[in-house]
């Protein structure tokens, strides 16, 4: 048997094997409905997929504030609290250099003072802090140990690659996400300006009045009853009865 030919077909089938698992944690990332689904995958690969981990939790930010927080366990949230709080750690620090940071023993770790000690007072002695820069997300994913030095040079490597793909997931979940709330918009718009026109026709038969008056009488009734003008013409439609409104410090009134 050819001792070389065939370490180079297990190579191969490794290589083949590493390929179809990627292959298949990108379609699970590009899967998702949303950009909250999209963390909650990628936190769930990381536990599964990198053995030492033991939790972990995905950060989005806008600006300083956090946007979108998923966590695989209640010490991750208290950890979170932390960083708010001490306004220092590798997820800060992650996020601003777009770099990844390792703390393999956050208890002396001279790089957070404050933060350090206090997050290993809960239980967790080594972070991973992984930046997803793609786009226009701003945010980390963190995962956790309870025992120092915990993440290996492979686990780095390959937490690296994970984060990377779970930042363009997330960049096109809220792409995805932005258009579907314009789409929302313009088509509430087109509904309200569908029923405004109804209510308006109503006022155009009953009373012979220009289109103009009709939209008069109708924002004329949104400013007095002070709710919006959709609202006044969908009470119309709906009941078929003009806004009869006592103008403020007069006894007259705007049906006649």
């Amino acid at each position: 048997m050819d001792v070389t030919r065939h370490e180079t077909s297990i190579t191969e089938d490794s290589v083949v094997a590493s390929a179809i698992a990627f292959t298949e944690i990108a379609r699970s990332f590009f899967l998702a409905d949303s950009l909250e689904q999209t963390l909650e995958i990628a936190v769930d690969l990381f536990v599964v997929t990198i053995e030492a981990c033991e939790f972990a939790g995905a950060l989005l930010f806008e600006g300083d504030a956090i946007d979108a927080r998923v966590c695989s366990d209640p010490v991750v949230e208290a950890i979170d609290d932390l960083l708010t709080r001490t306004r220092e750690g590798p997820c800060l620090d992650a996020v601003a250099q777009g770099l990844p940071f390792y703390a393999d023993e956050l208890g002396t770790d001279p790089r957070w003072p404050h933060f350090g000690p206090a997050a290993a007072a809960l239980g967790v002695r080594s972070l991973l802090a992984l930046p997803m820069a793609a786009n226009s997300t701003s945010g980390a994913i963190n995962i956790y140990a309870r025992y120092p030095q915990a993440f290996g040079v492979i686990d780095r490597a390959r937490g690296l690659l994970l984060a990377s793909m779970a930042g363009f997931a997330c960049a096109t979940a809220r792409s995805h996400e932005d258009e579907k709330r314009l789409a929302d918009n313009l088509h509430a718009a087109l509904v309200t300006r569908e029923l405004i026109g109804q209510a308006q026709g109503i006022l155009i038969e009953r009373e012979r009045i220009t289109g103009d008056q009709a939209f008069h009488i109708l924002r004329q009734a949104s400013q007095h009853l002070n709710v919006k003008l959709r609202e006044v013409a969908q009470d119309l439609v709906d009941t078929g009865q003009r806004p009869d409104i006592r103008v403020p410090g007069s006894s007259k009134h705007l049906r006649k």
